[in-house]
């Protein structure tokens, strides 16, 4: 009889995974209206994106994890307009960002940051290597770079992007509409669960602070939208960079009174992990920097600066895998 009731809570269990699974994927796509032009894509399996009707033709930002997931949104893109997509703006280098890719038109121009396109290629955090090195998608990735700035023209209307320093990865950029004053931060920020880091493509908890700071001194956005949370205003970014310095100021006292990271993690909840884990090895390479350079020891990396133009210097520079 055990047997059997161990057999049924077994099926139980597989067939709910297997709905919650199925529901996750199904999730459909959709547009949510910012303005006549601009529009929130979120739902299917990836990241949230965006859209921008052009007179010219539609920009796309990021693209979803799937084939099924990518048709829903060039489908629905058929009903709102008759005008083709031109250019897919990858706000970074996460797949939930850019598998999708593959399944636009050939004739779509992919855009992205130097760092960027260079986070294409490199190996996963378990040292594979990465799948864009295959010849038959080359093509889908970013064939267009820049470095600070870029605008695109379509027709009378521009889209600013712009590059303020190294944070989620060394690759991050902001995709901002000035008519409707709002951004596109990809994973700049996470809202509604801890700021992730990849530390092994180069990120920096550190500098994502400051490449936010700049971004809010930079661009009078009012609304930001980003690849896992819902849109949020100034006020939301702001109080995330507090909670951001909280936590790294909280870590270094913690380092300070000579504890190991196991006990700094005990002191945060098991979620943020993660995160910890970036800020204290971060904490820790740089005092290992300042004291090679015999130095003061600062926690802070200063950016260079060059004409009067802030400018970050050796941008791509993969940390440790954690």
């Amino acid at each position: 009889m055990r047997h059997i009731i161990q057999s049924l809570l077994f099926i139980s269990f597989l067939s709910t995974t297997l709905v919650f699974g199925q529901q996750r994927t199904e999730s459909p796509v959709e547009f949510h209206k910012i303005s006549d032009r601009l529009y929130e894509i979120t739902g299917g399996r990836g990241s949230n994106g965006g859209a921008y009707m052009g007179d010219n033709g539609v920009l796309l930002i990021d693209t979803k994890m799937d084939q099924a997931s990518e048709e829903q949104v060039l489908e629905e893109l058929r009903k709102m307009t008759d005008r083709p997509v031109r250019y897919l703006v990858n706000t970074h280098s996460d797949r939930d960002h850019i598998n999708g890719n593959r399944y636009l038109p050939p004739t779509v121009t992919f855009i992205a940051h130097e760092n960027c396109r260079k986070e294409f290629f490199i190996p996963g955090q378990n040292g594979t290597p990465s799948e864009w090195e295959q010849p038959e998608l080359l093509s889908f990735t970013p064939s267009v770079t820049f470095n600070d700035q870029m605008e695109i023209h379509l027709g009378a209307q521009t889209v600013q992007l712009w590059y303020f320093g190294i944070g989620h990865t060394t690759g991050d950029i902001v995709v901002y509409f000035p008519e409707e004053k709002t951004a596109f931060i990809g994973d700049q920020i996470f809202l509604t669960r801890p700021q992730l880091i990849h530390s092994y493509k180069g990120g920096s908890s550190l500098e994502q602070v400051k490449t936010l700071t700049r971004m809010l001194a930079t661009i009078d956005a009012v609304k930001f939208c980003s690849g896992h949370s819902e849109i949020t205003d100034r006020a939301g970014i702001e109080n995330h960079i507090a909670l951001m310095k909280q936590k790294q100021q909280t870590v270094m006292d913690m380092i300070d009174q000579n504890k190991d990271l196991e006990q700094i993690k005990a002191a945060f909840e098991a979620n943020e992990n993660r995160l910890v884990e970036s800020i204290y090895h971060e904490i820790n390479q740089q005092k290992e920097s300042t004291h090679a350079r015999s130095e003061p020891v600062s926690y802070q990396i200063c950016p260079h600066w060059q004409g009067g133009k802030e400018r970050q210097q050796d941008l791509y520079h993969p940390g440790p895998e954690i």
